[in-house]
């Protein structure tokens, strides 16, 4: 997964939240170095922006697994490169490792080719 950066911990206000044991195992397995509290802002970020339709940050081109043609329908904006995606205008739709599908410039694709 990916790491969104979004505000120092000291800009974050503290929650409680309560987990079954298990879970939280399981959420500390899957986080390793990183910590499973930042593991779970990603998840609750990333669904988050499912929910709203408007992903926000940036994705590495090496975080997309794979990638689907696509036209768009309204206004994107590419997460990997930033640019604008026009309605109508080619695109991609590009598979992240949460299963999301994300708009991806024709363009950002061409410039990581082998």
């Amino acid at each position: 997964m990916p790491t969104l950066s979004r505000a120092s911990t000291t800009d974050m206000e503290v929650t409680s939240i309560r987990l079954e044991k298990e879970l939280k195992d399981s959420l500390k397995a899957i986080a390793g170095n990183r910590g499973y509290q930042a593991l779970i802002r990603e998840i609750l970020w990333a669904y988050v922006e499912q929910q709203s339709g408007t992903p926000s940050g940036t994705l590495q081109q090496q975080d997309i697994r794979a990638t689907i043609p696509a036209t768009a329908e309204r206004a994107e904006r590419c997460l990997v490169t930033g640019q604008a995606i026009a309605p109508g205008e080619s695109m991609l739709l590009g598979l992240t490792p949460q299963g999301a599908l994300v708009p991806i410039c024709k363009t950002a694709a061409e410039s990581t080719a082998p």
